[in-house]
């Protein structure tokens, strides 16, 4: 399997409506600011990557910090900075996350076809899965996950023409 480049995470309030509350806007604001601070470390070494957008957080996680190429089990640095995600959105208990994981699209080799990972969706399900799983035991609501493998559906980067790269993203 080729080197990952990227994965992600995201965090976001679904809105109700079409507009975002002002009450809403401040808690998003609010769980965003945290997370810069939170994460300092990590944005230091350019390791993750935090962005306000109008009704999220998108939280993007350098690959190798997350999974090893063709693996589904997340590394330790994964834990610690995935960890530090949940301290801040688990208090919440009412957000709705959506965990989607990405794989490049890479041939599944021998390997992980005796495993029974047979095609690049269900190790995209197995990343998704295994993300909210964590989180999960951190103290995430497990009624607020939706956990959806995509396989190399979606590219980081739809413009260049090299292999679609792997990534997990989590909406809530």
């Amino acid at each position: 399997m080729n080197k990952l480049t990227i994965a992600s995470i995201a965090a976001a309030a679904l809105l109700l409506g079409g507009c975002v509350t002002q009450k809403k806007y401040d808690a998003l604001e609010s769980e965003y600011t945290q997370l810069n601070q939170s994460m300092s470390k990590e944005l230091g070494a350019k390791d993750v990557q935090i962005s306000r957008m109008q009704d999220a957080i998108k939280v993007s996680i350098n690959s190798e910090l997350l999974f090893p190429s063709g693996g589904w089990e997340m590394t330790d640095g994964a834990k610690e900075s995935i960890g530090k995600i949940v301290a801040i959105l688990a208090p919440q208990q009412k957000t709705k996350i959506q965990v989607n994981g990405y794989t490049d699209n890479t041939p599944i080799g021998p390997v992980l076809a005796r495993q029974g990972i047979t095609t690049n969706l269900i190790l995209s399900q197995k990343r998704a899965d295994t993300v909210m799983q964590f989180m999960v035991s951190k103290g995430a609501n497990p009624s607020s996950f939706l956990p959806k493998g995509l396989a190399m559906r979606t590219r980081l980067h739809p413009t260049i023409r090299l292999p679609a790269r792997r990534k997990i993203v989590a909406w809530n």
